[in-house]
């Protein structure tokens, strides 16, 4: 294992080897947008000193809605630390690298993110220090629809909040590749159905890049996802519960007990907030 970890930490050196000019060559322009975008979100100078309360708003208002996930954020850190043991883990699109930081608090062998965003690497590779596990993690700039990681190479990808911005036709062939047979996936994913929440995003079209605004995934992006894996666990999040921000907190805590049984109805869970589904590769 220690042997695939070294020539694997060798291959993720050649990757960051890779010089500014010929990575800003290889985008789309697609690409270039969500880069720019994701480098202004996660500028962490901007978000503590934004220079008026109209820009911090327009940039980060939707955060305060964020406060009402805490029950898939628990599913989702709870499901990282089960699969990260003695693993090969990725980050994909990692932000800030917070899952793979948990990863490698839980004895994962490498815990690796990678996002299309300089600013994001940089903001994880300085929180990976300050937490004492850069040992075993490894963060990097790359594009999520070609890694260049090798075939068959991770055990565990964690996808949290990204699917969406990106070409499912490439990213899920990609994500097949690198993972190993039998190897998992957890997607974490807003859903397309919620006809408030399209208000709200229509509404708000500040937060969002263009590519991400047309492409929020629906069931049919699940049945897409069956021609490259098995589909596991597949979980709905957040119907009323997405109001408990604006109510006090011993209401807001009823509301999400009722959203425990109202994600349980079929066909009225299409209207969470948030879903989760397992992605397996099939042994053979």
């Amino acid at each position: 294992m220690m042997t695939q970890t070294n020539a694997l930490r060798n291959r993720l050196r050649e990757i960051d080897a890779i010089s500014d000019e010929e990575w800003q060559a290889s985008l789309a322009p697609r690409k270039k947008a969500e880069l720019e975008f994701h480098d202004q979100h996660r500028d962490r100078q901007a978000a503590d000193h934004a220079a008026c309360q109209d820009t911090y708003e327009k940039l980060y208002g939707n955060k305060k809605y964020y406060a009402a996930t805490r029950r898939s954020i628990d599913y989702t850190e709870q499901w990282i630390i089960n699969n990260s043991k003695n693993k090969i883990v990725l980050d994909y699109a990692c932000g800030d690298g917070e899952y793979a930081i948990l990863a490698a608090k839980h004895g994962a062998e490498l815990a690796m993110g990678l996002d299309i965003s300089p600013l994001s690497v940089q903001n994880a590779r300085k929180d990976a220090s300050s937490q004492n596990v850069s040992d075993n993690t490894y963060f990097f700039q790359a594009d999520a629809e070609n890694t260049k990681l090798p075939n068959n190479s991770v055990d565990t990808i964690i996808c949290s909040g990204m699917l969406h911005h990106l070409d499912l036709s490439y990213a899920l062939p990609e994500l097949r590749r690198i993972l190993k047979p039998g190897g998992k996936i957890l997607a974490v994913e807003a859903l397309d159905y919620n006809p408030a929440i399209k208000l709200y995003r229509m509404l708000t079209p500040q937060m969002r890049t263009e590519w991400e605004k047309a492409h929020i995934l629906s069931l049919k992006d699940i049945e897409f996802a069956r021609y490259f894996f098995d589909i596991g666990e597949l979980k709905y999040w957040h119907i009323a519960g997405i109001i408990t921000p604006h109510l006090p907190k011993g209401v807001g805590d009823f509301v999400h007990k009722i959203d425990s049984v109202l994600e349980k109805i079929p066909y009225f869970q299409r209207m969470a907030w948030i879903f989760t589904f397992e992605l397996i590769k099939p042994q053979n």
